[in-house]
């Protein structure tokens, strides 16, 4: 089996397993194939399958990529560390920025999505696990980070995002998610208009069937569909 028809092959089973998960859950879930590194055909291979949703880490990949595959039927998703610098492209080129962890970075987001004249969806990342190497907001400030957002009229906060600690199983996961189900409950709750909060961004290759039950909306998975990078990538 070609690497093209494998990736297709794999997307397709991912696909099915979330959509008989979400069912069961009575939720839809969105996967968004998580694509940093994988080249363009694969990606092609993914969309064939039904994936409609490509989640990159790096602005400058995600702008040759997206050159690339002009026409297609897909909505890109920022999902790693944003750099203030690259802000301008990112508002221009992504239907959603998944990391707002500052407000130093929601100010940057701010600005440009206003000189454009459009309202920026953004999920607020949270640092679930509180780990030093990650970015992301401490769970105990999430839900006032998430209302001083509300100062920016070009921001709005569609849901939250988290990426646990690393374990040895996916019920390693499981508090965690449940964590931060619990933050998006309390954030729903207030009913402010800039944050509807209904996406809940969570879950992995490893993990997404916990993160699904405990209430993702979104999960983002790579090596299940495009297999381990590659040495060097």
């Amino acid at each position: 089996m070609s690497r093209d028809s494998e990736v297709e092959h794999n997307a397709r089973l991912v696909l099915e397993r979330v959509h008989t998960l979400a069912a069961a859950c009575g939720r839809p879930v969105v996967v968004v194939a998580a694509t940093k590194t994988q080249p363009v055909p694969l990606i092609r291979a993914a969309l064939a399958a039904g994936i409609r949703d490509i989640g990159e880490n790096r602005v400058q990949e995600a702008v040759e990529k997206h050159r690339e595959l002009a026409g297609e039927d897909a909505r890109w998703h920022m999902i790693g560390r944003l750099q203030r610098n690259k802000v301008r492209t990112a508002v221009r080129l992504f239907s959603l920025i998944q990391s707002v962890d500052s407000l130093a970075l929601a100010g940057t987001i701010e600005r440009e999505a206003a000189a454009l004249g459009r309202v920026m969806p953004v999920l607020v990342e949270v640092n679930v696990g509180r780990e030093a190497a990650k970015g992301g907001v401490d769970p105990a400030e999430a839900v006032n980070f998430t209302e001083t957002l509300g100062r920016y009229p070009h921001l709005r906060v569609e849901g939250l995002m988290a990426v646990p600690p690393a374990g040895t199983n996916p019920e390693d996961s499981r508090p965690f998610f449940r964590r931060m189900r619990e933050l998006q409950a309390k954030i729903m709750d207030r009913g402010w208009t800039h944050a509807p909060a209904g996406i809940l961004s969570m879950g992995m290759s490893a993990d997404y069937e916990v993160a699904i039950q405990e209430g993702a909306t979104m999960v983002r998975v790579g090596t299940a569909i495009f297999g381990p990078r590659t040495a060097g990538r």
